[in-house]
């Protein structure tokens, strides 16, 4: 007769011991481990919310893989990336370049977490978490490298871990920061709940859902198989708030999470944000980003928070919700203009029939983020390529890797929030990045950004820089539609 899991998963769960060649400290040290010196008692009322063994892991994992690998058999991917569109092409080059390196990266975050929690149960479902991201890594890696046939991009799959590309230091500065460099608590409060609870869905669901709608099914489902880990091991943060609440420590879960949510929310808008509103083609979108954000992040985050005593963040309804409505906006126009310097070869998703979705889901962004377009349209329409590709490089913000930037147009507000530390200026895109900045300035002053190393001579000026980024001339990004996009504005004059 089979027994139920229920009946004895709790029994054998305890794993705990009283080590006897080594002391408590240096099994477990503190720096490592737990730097609020929470009873090991505390820790071990740690329940997670998924019982999970690992036969039925296993047996659960083997299923998934052969839904989407059975589902990508039976598609000709070559043939459908030939034929789509540049806007979607775009998505699968930039996801591809973008997302494995950090699923790589989190293999060795959730080891560590494995090692070092104090909670049998944190250890379980952490050790459960490591496989997750080994198996997501492969995953999109396979399905990645279908194309590198027909597309250079999709080699960045790989490579782009290994190159100083400034999207490449944006992405590595913040996940260092939330899932490298800390403690296993801290790790597991940033990365499991202020990350993957706030942010996996955009990606991963909400990206899915448009991928369903154009037709690319193989895509979606690999989509889909990733997320249903996420959300089994995006969990683990939440009985750790419980505990450190419970301990007094609510103040420092709480800046663990203020920190966290911004950081990599200025990430996904930038990634998630541009894939919706501007590559997407335009017949087949869910939802604005906006919308997006508020059915999986301003409702259920929040709502989650609540749950477990914590307050909103401090910047949310000053600065994170007018965020929503503007960055990606900001951040699509300087993407575009310098996308040599990228791997993917972005679209500018400006035609007026774009141009007049955005408006509907942004009001005002005609008269704002349009103006530049206007610009940069005309110039495109009249073949003036030389004034389509900036001469200068842009300030970029000192904690998120991207371009300084405001609302365009007649409310055009761009503010560099600037702080000066032993003889360094340091500058911020907003009071948040600053905030972050001087909660721990020993953790991040030593760190130089792209343009922090092109004004110190760290990276050589001119056709140095691309050298310096790994990118040979048949990598650089160029205009997924050769300006076709600027057709009707030619036409029209």
């Amino acid at each position: 007769m089979e027994i139920k899991n229920a009946d004895w998963y709790d029994l054998l769960q305890d794993t705990n011991w009283t080590p006897k060649y080594v002391t408590e400290e240096e099994l477990f040290p503190p720096q490592l481990s737990d730097p609020y010196g929470i009873p090991v008692s505390e820790w071990e009322t740690f329940d997670e919310p998924y019982k999970v063994t690992y036969r039925d892991y296993v047996k659960t994992q083997r299923e998934k893989d052969v839904g989407a690998y059975s589902v990508k058999a039976a598609v000709s991917r070559v043939d459908f990336y030939k034929q789509a569109d540049p806007g979607w092409k775009a998505v699968l080059q930039m996801h591809f370049g973008a997302v494995p390196f950090l699923e790589f990266g989190s293999v060795s975050a959730f080891a560590r977490i494995t090692r070092f929690g104090r909670g049998p149960g944190m250890r379980n479902m952490a050790n459960f978490g490591t496989l997750d991201e080994i198996r997501h890594t492969q995953i999109q890696m396979y399905f990645a490298y279908e194309f590198l046939s027909v597309d250079r991009a999709f080699d960045w799959c790989q490579k782009g871990l290994n190159t100083d590309n400034w999207v490449i230091m944006s992405e590595r500065h913040c996940f260092d920061d939330i899932e490298h460099t800390r403690d296993a608590v801290t790790s597991a409060v940033m990365l499991n709940f202020a990350f993957e609870q706030g942010f996996t869905n955009l990606q991963f669901v909400a990206l899915s859902a448009d991928a369903k709608r154009y037709g690319d099914f193989s895509f979606a489902t690999m989509l889909q198989t990733v997320q249903s880990d996420e959300a089994r091991h995006s969990q683990i943060g939440e009985p750790l708030i419980e505990i450190l609440v419970r301990n007094g420590r609510k103040e420092e879960a709480q800046k663990l999470v203020d920190i966290s949510f911004w950081r990599v929310w200025k990430q996904f808008s930038a990634l998630s944000g541009i894939a919706f509103d501007y590559y997407t083609p335009l017949a087949h979108r869910e939802f604005s980003l906006k919308e997006f954000v508020q059915e999986f992040v301003t409702t259920q985050f929040l709502r989650n928070l609540k749950a477990l005593g914590l307050d909103k963040p401090w910047y949310w309804d000053e600065y994170f919700v007018p965020d929503v409505e503007t960055y990606h906006h900001a951040q699509q126009i300087g993407i575009y203009m310098y996308r040599d310097t990228e791997w993917w070869d972005p679209i500018a998703g400006v035609s007026p029939q774009e141009r007049e979705w955005l408006e509907k889901k942004y009001p005002g962004w005609n008269d704002t983020y349009g103006k530049v377009w206007d610009v940069i349209t005309e110039n495109a329409a009249k073949g003036r390529t030389e004034r389509l590709t900036p001469t200068i490089i842009p300030v970029m913000c000192g904690m998120t890797g991207f371009e300084l930037t405001g609302v365009a147009g007649s409310k055009w507000n761009v503010k560099d929030y600037t702080l000066d530390l032993d003889g360094r200026r340091y500058h911020f895109g907003s009071p948040v990045d600053k905030w972050i900045f001087e909660q721990d300035p020993a953790r991040y002053k030593n760190y130089y950004g792209f343009t922090d190393r092109l004004a110190n001579g760290m990276i050589p000026a001119d056709e140095g820089l691309f050298e310096y980024m790994g990118m040979s001339p048949e990598e650089r990004g160029t205009c997924g539609m050769g300006f076709k996009w600027a057709d009707p504005v030619k036409r029209a004059a």
